[in-house]
């Protein structure tokens, strides 16, 4: 029997610690730190260490002797923990430092991009806000302002006009808004069409591909107002259609792998491709080096395959001989969040209807929670992602949010139309 390691607190992390339980060579799953939702699971246990702990990670995985980590958070990917567990010999699924710079610099990216003639859009990179001001000249817009580093989803900014794109700049370059995230940045085209997520798991040569899924980066309804870490999701994607799924693997995927190994950079672990189809064309607007949040929650809930035995699949190199199976159903996420999420946002409310018994399709993944003697409050601005899985889309979409209603606190709130763009296609 197998002991599992999951690093992280949020959504995700809750979903790739379910869904590891759920391995029937799977006797333990620790989470560090987790939340309120992983402590209540069966088989799992938080441990109450900082995903930035890298020295006390490494110590409880040689102390429990682990036998896989799942590294969720791209903070603790792009800081190389990763190489850490290499170094004394424990299995870890996710990408080492080196091979994380494709989330960890949109720059990098971007070049990397050109360098093997992966679509995206048309960039240039500043670290002077009066040479990025006079590049602003020569544009169209709208334009994208992109903060280079990490920035949680919210380092990206659609600008409609240059008093927009200027403000960006200055608060980025001269502000230090995200901090050292900001320090350079990108502006590039803005591409126009229909964002997917498409992500695979590989181990270095090989590659399979996930469910498709979609989210929702805006904050409100009609995919309006600030960048969030996603509001919602749904599996699968209706836009990846299977023309459109072989394009993205022969124009990015492949191209990715093979670009990678070309430059001598070993990446196992997830890969997540964010895309904008324009015009039935792949263009890549983002790579990120781990699962998405609130994507890992429908994902997981369709995987029918044993993750655990997948990434251990991966990492001895053998993901070429295996196929993930699905449940055929459609799942579909809606994130509850804080109230003045995604800016400051009241924490320690206590949420109500929790003990609410739902039918077996519906799974409630916890983020921004802890325990409180017994009581679970709120800790972050995405509290809860409420997720269904049901015959299809319109079903799952009417499941999630029958369950939504039932749950609530101080300030709570959610968009009431994830999953529009598929019932919009379904309907027309």
């Amino acid at each position: 029997m197998k002991k599992v390691l999951v690093i992280g607190s949020g959504g995700r992390e809750h979903a790739l610690a379910w869904k590891a339980s759920l391995s029937p060579d799977v006797c333990a799953v620790f989470v560090a730190p987790g939340n309120a939702g992983t402590a209540l699971e069966n088989k799992t246990t938080n441990i109450p260490l900082k995903e930035s702990d890298f020295d006390g990670l490494v110590s409880f995985a040689l102390d429990e002797q682990v036998d896989l980590v799942i590294v969720g958070p791209e903070n603790a990917l792009v800081s190389g923990i990763v190489d850490r567990f290499r170094e004394v010999g424990i299995f870890c699924f996710g990408p080492t430092q080196t091979a994380s710079r494709l989330e960890g610099s949109k720059v990098f990216s971007k070049e990397f991009m050109t360098r093997h003639h992966i679509p995206t859009a048309r960039f240039q990179s500043f670290t002077s806000s009066d040479k990025a001001k006079d590049f602003l000249n020569h544009q169209k817009f709208p334009v994208v302002v992109k903060a280079d580093g990490l920035a949680a989803g919210k380092g990206v900014f659609v600008c409609q006009n240059r008093i927009q794109a200027e403000q960006y700049i200055d608060e980025m370059l001269c502000g230090k808004l995200f901090d050292g995230a900001g320090e350079r940045i990108i502006i590039e085209e803005c591409l126009q069409g229909e964002e997917a997520s498409f992500i695979c798991m590989v181990d270095g040569q090989d590659f399979q591909v996930l469910a498709s899924s979609q989210d929702h980066k805006a904050a409100y309804n009609g995919d309006t107002g600030p960048n969030t870490g996603g509001m919602g999701a749904y599996s699968p994607a209706p836009i990846i259609d299977p023309e459109i799924q072989q394009k993205v693997i022969a124009q990015v995927i492949k191209p990715t792998i093979n670009g990678l190994v070309e430059e001598g950079i070993d990446y196992t672990g997830f890969l997540y491709a964010g895309l904008m189809i324009q015009n039935h064309m792949p263009y890549v607007l983002e790579f990120n080096c781990r699962m998405g949040d609130p994507e890992s929650q429908v994902i997981m809930m369709r995987m029918k395959s044993d993750l655990v035995e997948l990434c251990l699949t991966a990492l001895q190199g053998r993901l070429g001989e295996t196929q993930i199976e699905w449940f055929f159903e459609s799942a579909l996420g809606i994130v509850v969040a804080s109230e003045g999420y995604p800016r400051s946002h009241k924490k320690g409310c206590e949420i109500y209807g929790l003990e609410t018994t739902f039918d077996n399709n519906i799974k409630i993944f916890h983020a921004g929670t802890k325990l409180n003697d017994g009581t679970v409050e709120t800790t972050g601005g995405r509290v809860l992602c409420i997720t269904a899985l049901s015959n299809s889309i319109l079903e799952a979409q009417k499941d999630a949010y029958q369950a939504a209603s039932s749950i609530h606190w101080e300030g709570s709130w959610y968009r009431d139309d994830i999953g529009h763009r598929a019932k919009h296609r379904f309907e027309s």
